[in-house]
């Protein structure tokens, strides 16, 4: 039987056919994107033009290993890690289960499910056994912000490659916590090892899809074969490899920013923030499902979870007046 598909955050069209205007009229608070997304570099023609070159690939390769702090390897890009997620099951070896250390991003343990593999959903990293040929780990974690140190991960991942099993990593909001990922450990050095970092969420560019994946060649050439040739685009490409080539420390600054705000106009309706990351923060509340449908009321969108119907997830506004109409929205107890 497949697993249903999960209702992930940014669905603004269904909330605004059911509870009404435009979908432009509604404030989107249920993602972890940053909300201002930096200033497109220039493109060039031939990147629209022709199909991407192998040389846009390499130069975006040597830009991620230095914006990621890569030494032993050269970070794959890819369409999204949600097109690596899909290839997974192929990743598992026979006759081993896999393991996803919960709650987390819903997407792993429901491929691993529906392509017939048997999947453990552990609450801690001492649940990981010898049965398990896969573990994934979500550092930091969507959507409670758990966050592991280096030491913790490379305990687990010499516990798992020692079985021939390989430890997925998924750092997709690593960007704002770099001493704390591991992708610097990752290559052919660390077999075992495989990291995945988002590009779109950090530099709010989700809609370019382009995600790196971090580890062993043998095994990034296994994903770069399954997803196929020219699976990245060549404006994507140039996009990445000059951006993250720039100075990113505006941008942290403005992200900071933003989270500040989104805090204290939590704390001013009420609420309090028990996890998250620099991109959003989860809070948990006995009413969460009727906040939920008075934010839905002032156009409003943020995260519920139905496998915990205490928690909202509230990702950051793009300005003070996006502060502001949350604000006002929590002090509305009729609306």
């Amino acid at each position: 039987m497949t697993a249903p598909r999960i209702v992930h955050g940014g669905s603004i069209a269904a909330a605004a056919a059911r509870f009404g205007g435009r979908p432009e009229d509604w404030l989107d608070l249920s993602t972890g994107i940053n909300p201002t997304p930096v200033a497109l570099p220039e493109i060039d023609v031939a990147a629209w033009h022709r199909l991407p070159d192998r040389h846009r690939q390499d130069e975006a390769r040597a830009a991620a290993a230095h914006y990621y702090g890569t030494p032993n390897a050269l970070p794959l890009p890819v369409p999204g890690t949600q097109s690596v997620i899909q290839l997974l099951p192929r990743l598992v070896p026979a006759g081993r289960r896999a393991a996803v250390l919960v709650p987390t991003y819903g997407e792993y343990a429901r491929v691993l499910d529906n392509a017939g593999v048997a999947v453990d959903r552990i609450d801690n990293l001492d649940a990981a056994t010898d049965a398990h040929g896969l573990v994934v780990v979500v550092n930091p974690n969507n959507p409670t912000g758990r966050l592991f140190d280096r030491e913790t991960l490379l305990a687990l991942h010499a516990r798992v490659s020692a079985r021939g099993g390989l430890l997925i990593v998924d750092e997709a909001f690593g960007d704002l916590r770099p001493k704390t990922c591991i992708a610097p450990l990752a290559g052919d050095g660390t077999p075992g090892l495989l990291v995945f970092r988002s590009f779109g969420k950090f530099f709010g560019l989700a809609g370019l899809r382009l995600g790196f994946v971090i580890g062993e060649s043998a095994v990034l050439d296994r994903i770069e074969d399954g997803l196929g040739p020219w699976a990245v685009s060549g404006p994507a490409l140039t996009i990445a490899t000059k951006l993250m080539a720039s100075d990113t420390g505006p941008i942290r600054d403005a992200i900071a920013t933003r989270k500040a705000a989104l805090d204290a106009a939590l704390a001013a309706g009420g609420l309090d923030v028990i996890g998250g990351t620099g991109l959003f923060s989860l809070v948990e509340h006995p009413d969460a499902a009727a906040i939920n449908h008075r934010l839905c009321r002032h156009r409003i969108l943020v995260r519920p979870f139905d496998y915990n119907p205490r928690w909202l997830r509230f990702g950051l506004a793009p300005d003070s007046a996006g502060d502001k109409r949350l604000a006002e929205a929590l002090a509305d107890r009729a609306g």
